[in-house]
């Protein structure tokens, strides 16, 4: 009672707009703390939530959309750091189990009737196809975006825009399934391959599945220096080229590494594509540089066992995701990084 009486108290010390925003904050706080302790009880907090967010969008609009977009924020950070918390959890007894092995044990790899769970030939098979649509996504997306933003006329532009970020919204199955169907087929009658997918071919699929991404990123990135840079290069005599090169890329920078680093990330992450196109074979190609091998990535290892895992080989599944997790913190940590260093070169923002 005297705790109620203390917070009533301190509530009605406050002024309107405070109050009506610790109000707000309270009750959905309130409501979020049950969803994850009793979440069977969530719906009266949740009700309560709703009557007082409409009282608080009635009595002042600016605080109570102050405090849900706070509560907004302080909830993706607890789910982000739940998941993290919950990944690494269920993936400690495969770490246990296969300590420094899980990462570094040579053949054989994958067992699971012998208890063997090593993801080496998953990670290859991921970076090998990450490499490989990082070289078809990067120099034709940063391309395709320059021409877009610098060269095409405005009917050009006004087609080609709309379309490429259109691409980005084609299911990924979809781009499995015509590299399962079409590219594969050809590769295997072309090459003699002994089987029909191959990580060059995921590789392939994968890189044009990032190239509306890099395009449409880096083409705002382009359009966003200041015209003044440019018209100021070509007042000195340089021409559209040059300009191009020299002064608007450079500026542009970390928008386009930042969109280049955008389609990486979706290239490791993808899942679909990568299983519907490889095999299940958890060995290393040989040699080992030899593309067209069928090694299953991280992403399909998970996609294609977790429906028969369990025990240590889930838990397996689950170190799997703590990699891809870990790979991806990395290259935004990076992306990071070389903004920084950008913007201590250019002395400006980009």
């Amino acid at each position: 009672m005297s705790g109620r009486a203390g917070f009533g108290g301190r509530l009605a010390r406050l002024d309107p707009p405070s109050r009506v925003g610790a109000l707000v904050g309270a009750v959905l706080l309130v409501a979020v703390g049950t969803f994850l302790l009793a979440p069977e009880l969530v719906g009266y907090p949740l009700v309560a939530a709703v009557l007082v967010v409409g009282y608080g969008l009635f009595a002042d609009q600016a605080t109570t959309v102050r405090a849900l977009t706070l509560a907004a924020t302080v909830v993706t950070v607890l789910v982000l750091a739940l998941i993290t918390v919950y990944l690494v959890a269920q993936s400690i007894p495969a770490f246990r189990t296969m300590g420094p092995g899980i990462v570094l044990k040579r053949a054989p790899f994958w067992n699971p009737d012998s208890g063997l769970f090593s993801l080496v030939p998953m990670i290859w098979g991921t970076v090998v196809t990450t490499l490989i649509a990082t070289l078809v996504a990067a120099p034709l997306g940063v391309a395709g975006a320059v021409f877009i933003a610098e060269m095409a006329p405005d009917w050009a532009r006004g087609l080609l825009k709309p379309a490429v970020e259109g691409l980005a919204g084609v299911p990924s199955i979809v781009y499995g399934f015509i590299g399962l169907t079409l590219l594969s087929p050809f590769m295997s009658t072309n090459f003699g391959l002994p089987t029909l997918g191959s990580l060059l071919v995921v590789g392939a699929v994968i890189g044009a599945m990032a190239l509306p991404t890099v395009v449409s990123v880096a083409e705002d990135a382009i359009d966003s220096v200041p015209s003044a840079m440019k018209d100021g290069s070509l007042a000195l005599g340089a021409t559209d080229w040059q300009t191009t090169t020299d002064v608007t890329l450079p500026a542009a920078f970390s928008g386009v590494s930042a969109a280049v680093l955008l389609g990486v990330g979706r290239a490791v992450g993808e899942t679909m594509a990568a299983t519907v196109i490889l095999a299940n074979v958890t060995t290393l190609p040989d040699p080992l540089y030899d593309v067209f091998g069928n090694t299953i990535t991280l992403t399909s290892l998970i996609a294609s066992q977790y429906g028969i895992a369990s025990g240590t080989q889930m838990s397996a599944l689950f170190a799997a995701g703590v990699i891809l997790f870990v790979t991806v913190l990395g290259l935004s940590l990076g992306s990071q990084y070389v903004e920084r260093r950008m913007e201590r070169s250019f002395g400006g923002n980009r």
